[in-house]
């Protein structure tokens, strides 16, 4: 018998509907699972324990009378501690935030999933502000990722990659301001999508500007799909969110790759070295989109690392989060952090819009690029997990957490949506990641190619990770 642990959100509901197990069911095992995994991962700021137990009661009350409450009512759902969620502090990872607040708001994401019924397990890990590609932080220590504990669950959404890797919820809300939800997704063998800018509203507005997504972290691109019906709506606290969407995402799945012009870069022309597990994984994943009747071509954007634009936009943002900190505050900071805060006070007005001309234009190349393709295919990464506790892989000669990121962070400039899919596991059985983008806007695109990926077997499915215990 398949673990409760193991289903999707999908599965979840169609379980619930047929009375074969209920919300409360789930709600437990999911918690089992994070309480059991907690001490080698270190996935979750809190737990939720018995106020999650109530909300399955409740949604499996709403079951019986067959009168559920929205696509997701009694799935089991974390949501990344950057995120505002009523009743629980949002410490952002940092020791700098008071806890003792008015904790009395849900961000517009978190709402939409209360209104339609999901259960909240918990809080999870994020770096300080979410201002690096891994997660550890002064407040919570170091997330390590289910695969091997000695390595890196990537971020800065790590502890939500981590939690659904571990089958504690299906599904989880990540932020991704320079591949913040697919670096983890990648490194923790999940799928992951940042939508269209705007697509998924946001509020309090992030200080990263409108590099800062909010995007779905599940098992498939179907729980996915079905998560972006819930908390893609409007909110009119977001004033830079879009309107309505036009139709289901979910219903969209269907439809498959055949004529699709994909573009397959797995190097942006030679500017990434990539490890060749990965490049191997990624490619034979190509192949078998190719297979299913998807035009395909080597083919490369006209971009150049747009890495210095990209770090005075990010540590611009880092210093106005931290602008209004005093001494003692400051001390209390990730050291990394504290020092691309002091970067980003000397720039002046003239270098942020001169990297604002960069993504413009950067924007405007894509645009281009997708007058002639509908998608562009990379690996998500270049590598697989690292050292935990490490901002770069040793050896690397990077600096910073973008020097292994070349394939994330320019889409966030470009506010493209992007999505990971998991496609096989190096030597090490490290999960590796490729990465799918679609022009602004058509994200069912994204949704639907990585749907045909899982449907044809090409892609992993996110079971029990190796690190959960067997019988748990």
């Amino acid at each position: 018998m398949t673990e409760l642990t193991d289903l999707t959100a999908v599965q979840l509901v169609d379980g619930y509907r047929k009375g074969e197990f209920s919300p409360v069911d789930a709600t437990r095992a999911a918690l089992e699972r994070a309480e059991r995994a907690e001490p080698a991962v270190n996935a979750f700021v809190r737990l939720f324990t018995d106020e999650a137990l109530a909300q399955a009661a409740d949604s499996a009350d709403r079951w019986r009378r067959g009168e559920p409450s929205g696509l997701l009512d009694g799935v089991p759902v974390t949501v990344k501690d950057i995120l505002l969620l009523r009743g629980a502090p949002t410490l952002r990872g940092s020791k700098a935030i008071d806890p003792h607040g008015r904790w009395d708001e849900d961000a517009p994401s978190v709402a939409r999933l209360r209104e339609h019924g999901a259960v909240f397990l918990g809080k999870t890990t994020t770096p300080e502000f979410g201002w690096k590609g891994v997660t550890d932080s002064p407040l919570s220590g170091v997330t390590r990722n289910p695969y091997d504990a000695t390595r890196t669950a990537g971020g800065s959404s790590g502890g939500s990659a981590a939690a659904v890797a571990l089958g504690a919820g299906p599904l989880s809300l990540g932020t991704d301001g320079g591949g913040s939800v697919r670096i983890p997704a990648a490194f923790c063998g999940i799928f992951a999508l940042k939508p269209t800018y705007g697509r998924v509203p946001l509020y309090p507005a992030s200080a990263f500007g409108t590099l800062a997504h909010v995007g779905p972290m599940t098992r498939d691109a179907a729980d996915a799909a079905l998560m972006m019906d819930v908390i893609s709506g409007p909110d009119g606290r977001d004033w830079s969110g879009l309107g309505p969407v036009g139709g289901s995402f979910a219903d969209a799945l269907d439809g498959g790759v055949r004529g699709m012009r994909i573009a397959y870069s797995p190097s942006l022309g030679g500017q990434v070295a990539v490890r060749p597990a990965v490049a191997a994984a990624v490619r034979r994943a190509v192949e078998r989109l190719a297979g299913l009747g998807a035009h395909v071509s080597e083919a490369d954007p006209d971009l150049t690392d747009p890495v210095e634009a990209f770090h005075v936009l990010w540590f611009s943002g880092a210093a106005r989060v931290t602008q209004r900190f005093g001494p003692h505050q400051r001390e209390l900071l990730d050291p990394g952090l504290r020092e691309i805060c002091g970067l980003g006070a000397r720039f002046g007005a003239l270098d942020y819009l001169a990297a604002v001309d960069v993504r413009m234009d950067l924007g405007r190349r894509m645009g281009r690029f997708h007058e002639s393709y509908d998608l562009l295919v990379t690996p998500t990464l270049p590598v697989t997990a690292f050292e935990a506790g490490a901002e770069v892989p040793a050896g690397s000669g990077h600096r910073r957490w973008t020097g292994w990121t070349p394939f994330t962070y320019p889409f966030n400039m470009t506010q493209q949506p992007a999505a990971t899919v998991p496609v096989g596991v190096d030597a090490d059985g490290l999960p590796v990641g490729l990465q799918i983008v679609a022009a602004r806007h058509r994200d069912d695109l994204v949704l639907r190619t990585a749907h045909a990926l899982y449907e044809a077997g090409a892609a992993a499915p996110a079971g029990t990770a190796p690190l959960m215990p067997a019988g748990s």
